[in-house]
């Protein structure tokens, strides 16, 4: 009973309050035939009832995204089947997709009447206008009597996931000329011996494997070296996104938008120019980096990429440090930092190897850069990284990503960019 209530709709509760009506006033005055009407009033809504509750209403649910990861403002083609596993041939239901209301409008669809294993496959379009993890269902069935009397409704509970990527914006052709170590044009030492004919070796690190000892060399030059994993003329380039919240704020902010689609931009340019891209991003963990080495892998995890606590910097930059040491280009596109941090930020700049940083947050989008104060830690920021070697550049709201990126790319032997 409290079940069959609940699936009343307004005219069913009203044909069941007319129907007690009518049935208590033809007793009470001995009509037989208001009684009757009374009495079809009440039995009514409870015969419609058998319709809509006739079938459960179980269905399986199955979603493909062609493709699985779009682009903002790309669209995105979604496939939804629907089979009827009961014995009980289902009724004809109303069916709307439940969707993040950033992929757009809920779709509605009328489904046929399905026999036992038989499949509808049904398709609609969306179109992300937000980076990240967007959710795909659940799918929400409605079925009402066609008296409209008894409404049932219930929520398949499959889900499914379309990542949306963030923007890529073309950088020009100009790219910032790598140094040192691993960049175009500088070969070290090489040993061709036993074979070894692509070894590089390099100086010993704290932390470096004793068994990459490399001891030919070590006997001819004097001091401890080992060999060298990466090829030597690989052009390398490292990207750094700074997301935390103290400079971004705690939600999905203009500068967070702007960091993640420049550091996007950044990875796809540079692997056009020939570079070995490694972006460094925060974790899901706090605290903790993460690295990814193709364009694939790295876009997703820029989608994924939300304010987080300010420990993440750390985390971030002690990743960073043992990515750097075979040199090339390194990109921070970072906030602004506290004296010692812009000092971990520095040191990530082998030498010989080009720094760029282009440094924004809520501060540096809010209006001109000519309006910071004196002192202020984004302009210490950006002075102690040109202090290092670094071309530095204060993003403003009117710098465009194409803009900012020709800017840094341009190695200046004194001052700053």
């Amino acid at each position: 009973m409290p079940a069959f209530l609940r699936s009343l709709t307004v005219r069913g509760h009203v044909f069941i309050g007319l129907g007690v009506a009518l049935l208590l006033t033809g007793l009470g005055l001995g009509m037989l035939d208001l009684t009757r009407i009374g009495v079809l009033l009440i039995i009514l809504p409870l015969l419609t009832s058998l319709i809509t509750h006739r079938h459960s209403l179980t269905f399986g649910v199955a979603r493909r995204a062609f493709p699985a990861r779009v682009q903002i403002g790309q669209p995105a083609t979604i496939e939804l089947s629907i089979v009827n596993p009961l014995r009980t041939r289902s009724p004809v239901i109303a069916a709307e997709e439940v969707l993040d209301y950033s992929l757009g409008d809920r779709p509605r669809f009328v489904l046929p009447s399905l026999r036992r294993g038989q499949t509808h496959t049904l398709r609609y379009e969306v179109r992300g206008s937000v980076r990240g993890r967007h959710h795909l269902g659940p799918l929400a069935l409605s079925v009402t009597d066609p008296f409209g009397l008894t409404d049932r409704a219930v929520h398949m509970q499959s889900t499914a996931e379309l990542i949306v990527l963030p923007r890529i914006v073309t950088l020009g052709t100009s790219s910032t000329g790598a140094h040192g170590v691993g960049s175009e044009g500088t070969i070290p030492h090489m040993i061709a011996l036993h074979g070894e004919d692509d070894v590089s070796v390099r100086d010993y690190r704290d932390g470096d494997d004793l068994r990459r000892v490399h001891w030919p060399a070590t006997a001819r030059t004097g001091s401890l070296m080992v060999r060298q994993e990466d090829r030597p003329a690989m052009k390398r380039a490292i990207v750094l996104l700074d997301s935390r919240e103290s400079v971004h704020g705690p939600t999905i902010s203009p500068s967070l938008e702007w960091a993640v689609t420049m550091a996007a931009s950044v990875v796809a340019h540079t692997e056009r120019q020939g570079y070995a891209v490694h972006l460094i991003t925060a974790s899901p963990d706090p605290g903790i980096g993460q690295e990814t080495n193709r364009t694939a892998t790295s876009l997703e995890a820029l989608a994924l990429v939300t304010p987080g606590p300010d420990e993440d910097l750390a985390g971030v930059l002690h990743l960073a440090g043992g990515s750097v040491g075979a040199g090339g280009l390194v990109v921070a596109i970072i906030g602004s930092c506290s004296d010692d941090e812009a000092k971990a930020v520095a040191s990530l700049r082998p030498p010989g190897s080009v720094g760029a940083a282009l440094i924004v947050d809520r501060s540096t989008l809010a209006g001109p850069i000519d309006d910071l104060p004196l002192g202020s830690r984004v302009l210490a920021t950006a002075e102690a990284l040109r202090g290092a070697g670094w071309n530095a550049l204060i993003v403003d709201p009117w710098l465009t990503y194409s803009e900012a990126w020709q800017r840094i790319s341009v190695r200046r032997v004194a001052g700053g960019v």
